[in-house]
């Protein structure tokens, strides 16, 4: 399928590893531009630059002007934008051990940063009349778990963010969706220092096991790929969902059951 994307210009945050560089990837193999933002660079970012089809500009997006610099590093045009950036700390001592100082860090880096960059593109999208927004959430923004308690309210309030705005903007021209995966293949879950490892060292459990566990919750048994989430972002992102915006995408094998 054409999805119509080669030509367009994009801007995706968070885009050195995991599913912002699938992201990256896949629009770069349907022809987009892509202008992509990240703390720290990739091997495989840097591959995609000397390609030619990427530009990266690294700053550190949970700072009130990261954002803000990568919009203005993209120029005058800008078709889509792919909140990605965020970050799910494993709070395995519970509530109580998540201070002041962990919830204002989750919240900014899970949804002000996503604002920010919202609020950065908007005129360039306003200006064209056209335009689509898709914020990568979590299956955790209508499945809260104390062990992510404060992801889960950040998660949360940035689908409220993205339904809210979609109202505002749908008569303009310009769509927001979001897309909500379960566990995925990514060093977030499987890292060093990621969810499974960090789980692990408070369980007694090995990484693996942990990992197994949190898969078998899925009706599939198994975490998605980050390209497979790719390819949701892709298709929302593109004029084949036209009509499609306000919407949450879960892509988390069966995860939720109820509708």
């Amino acid at each position: 399928m054409d999805l119509g994307l080669d030509g367009r210009v994009a801007v995706v945050t968070g885009a050195s590893k995991g599913i912002g560089l699938a992201v990256v990837q896949a629009l770069v193999a349907e022809g987009a531009t892509v202008v992509a933002g990240a703390r720290t660079g990739s091997a495989e970012l840097s591959e995609l630059v000397e390609a030619g089809s990427v530009r990266v500009l690294l700053t550190d997006l949970a700072e009130p002007s990261g954002p803000g610099d990568l919009v203005e590093f993209a120029g005058d045009r800008i078709d889509v934008l792919v909140n990605n950036v965020g970050g799910a700390p494993a709070r395995t001592g519970g509530f109580l051990s998540i201070a002041d100082e962990d919830w204002l860090a989750t919240l900014n880096l899970n949804l002000l940063a996503a604002v920010r960059a919202t609020r950065a593109a908007l005129p360039v999208m306003l200006a064209a009349g056209a335009g689509s927004i898709v914020n990568i959430s979590s299956v955790n923004a209508s499945l809260p778990d104390p062990g992510v308690l404060d992801y889960s309210a950040a998660k949360a309030a940035l689908a409220g963010f993205s339904k809210g705005l979609s109202k505002e903007l749908g008569p303009r021209g310009i769509r927001v969706n979001t897309v909500s995966p379960g566990p995925v293949g990514t060093a977030l879950w499987l890292g060093e220092d990621g969810v499974a490892q960090t789980v692990a060292g408070a369980t007694g459990l090995t990484p693996q096991e942990v990992a197994d566990k949190a898969a078998a919750g899925s009706v599939t048994g198994r975490f998605s790929e980050p390209r497979e989430v790719a390819d949701l972002v892709l298709l929302l992102a593109s004029d084949r969902s036209a009509n499609v915006t306000g919407a949450d995408i879960r892509i988390d094998g069966g995860l939720i059951a109820t509708w």
